[in-house]
């Protein structure tokens, strides 16, 4: 491949990436009930909504999870895998390897938003506690469900909460440890899993 190509699908994947990651926080925003009228949760709902509401017709929420938002991410994550697959080796295998590596993926990236939520938290608690950015106070929505387990087990040491440490070592385990050997469990090339 020249190094057009190269760029081109670079360009493809990082786009096509950043938008499965706001479906995806769509998906986590409403699991998390965070607040519907924040700016970034606007947002999320607006870029989403075009491709959402189709399926929203066909498929109802369930038990409270917003499964449609779901739904699209595995769907956006397999066509992109599908498309790395055969710019890469001119095939794409079968539909049942590629669902099973787009679950992978999904559960990868939705790690990674509580991972991004946390950060954004703690640096927000160190940086400018008690601000009411909209950035921030959804970072805070996020991952609270998150770190509430970890608040249990971990004592507060005279106000200063190590609970994010933590859960970040859990989140760190599970995609460094785990991640990876369900990857070559199920089979998953090296160029998918480097890219999720």
């Amino acid at each position: 491949m020249n190094a057009i190509s190269d760029a081109t699908i670079f360009v493809v994947q990082t786009l096509v990436s950043f938008y499965l990651a706001i479906v995806l926080l769509r998906f986590v925003l409403q699991l998390v009930k965070a607040d519907f009228y924040n700016p970034l949760s606007q947002f999320a709902v607006r870029a989403t909504q075009p491709l959402l509401k189709p399926i929203r017709r066909l498929i109802p929420s369930i038990g409270g999870l917003d499964t449609s938002s779901l739904l699209l991410a595995l769907i956006i994550q397999t066509l992109l895998m599908a498309a790395v697959m055969m710019i890469n080796f001119g095939t794409i295998l079968d539909l049942p390897h590629l669902l099973i590596w787009a679950l992978i993926g999904v559960f990868s990236l939705f790690l990674k938003i509580f991972w991004l939520a946390m950060i954004v938290m703690v640096i927000v608690s160190w940086v400018a506690p008690g601000t009411h950015n909209p950035a921030a106070e959804l970072a805070y929505q996020i991952s609270e469900p998150f770190l509430a387990p970890f608040r249990r087990i971990v004592p507060n040491l005279g106000g200063m909460d190590i609970s994010p440490i933590f859960a970040f070592l859990a989140i760190q385990v599970v995609q460094s440890f785990f991640m990876p050997r369900l990857a070559i469990l199920a089979g998953m090339p090296e160029v998918l899993w480097r890219m999720v």
